[in-house]
């Protein structure tokens, strides 16, 4: 009886604190500017994301700059799944090595794609791979961006693990392109903060608006952030697919 009535009292503790939150946010309200010129939360991403980011993409804007501690967050917890993912299906090397003749087997007995299919991968998988690149080139500019761009390389890959049977991804490469996007988000990140005062703020120099280079350290932060999206996607994709071949 004690025990329930303690998590009765926390939860209702909790929820009255989250009830008096968000009861404060005046949501939609004038937030920004002075008493004389107010001015909405929306209003002041429009306007200080071409003048002062030299950012055409607003979304880009808010997500890489405003609130780009939380973006951080997001690779994160991207990174935590694929390694969450990896340790579960985790196999020792000896394991691999007796799997992979396993493999060479089974890939003899089955038949392979059709000549087709294998040459319209071969076709497309440069094509979206550069598809993939110019997306998060150019999140500042147009629509799209790190997650868009990386998910589309991820494709590229899945079209080729698909379209090959002996077709198996450099994991070392992956590894250290993953490892180096992640180490140069945080670098800029602290970059800002160290020379700035704000963790990831944006540098001076912006260029001029619909440059390619421009924005600042906001195209550097999407182009981190599409590389390891990409080698995270597709690190999970082959780990999965390997599975899948095992247990048939």
């Amino acid at each position: 009886m004690l025990k329930k009535l303690i998590v009765f009292l926390l939860i209702g503790t909790l929820g009255y604190t989250l009830a008096v939150t968000f009861s404060s946010i005046p949501i939609g309200a004038n937030r920004i500017g002075s008493l004389d010129n107010p001015e909405t939360v929306a209003a002041y991403y429009l306007d200080k994301s071409p003048n002062d980011l030299k950012v055409a993409n607003t979304i880009t804007a808010v997500v890489v700059n405003f609130r780009g501690f939380d973006t951080l967050g997001e690779v994160s917890v991207l990174f935590l799944a694929a390694t969450g993912l990896a340790s579960i299906l985790y196999r020792k090397e000896e394991e691999e090595e007796e799997e992979e003749n396993k493999r060479h087997i089974s890939h003899r007995l089955n038949l392979p794609s059709s000549s087709l299919v294998q040459t319209g991968a071969k076709i497309l998988f440069p094509l979206i791979l550069l598809l993939g690149i110019y997306v998060f080139i150019h999140g500042h500019l147009t629509p799209g961006g790190g997650f868009q761009g990386g998910a589309i390389i991820a494709t590229g890959f899945l079209l080729m693990l698909v379209s090959y049977k002996g077709f198996k991804n450099n994991h070392k490469i992956m590894v250290w392109l993953e490892s180096l996007a992640g180490l140069g988000f945080v670098g800029v990140g602290l970059y800002g903060l160290i020379r700035y005062g704000s963790f990831l703020q944006n540098t001076g120099w912006t260029g001029n608006l619909n440059d390619l280079v421009s924005g600042g350290l906001i195209p550097l932060i999407y182009i981190f952030v599409g590389i390891k999206v990409a080698t995270e996607l597709t690190n999970v994709l082959d780990i999965l697919l390997n599975i899948k071949s095992r247990r048939k």
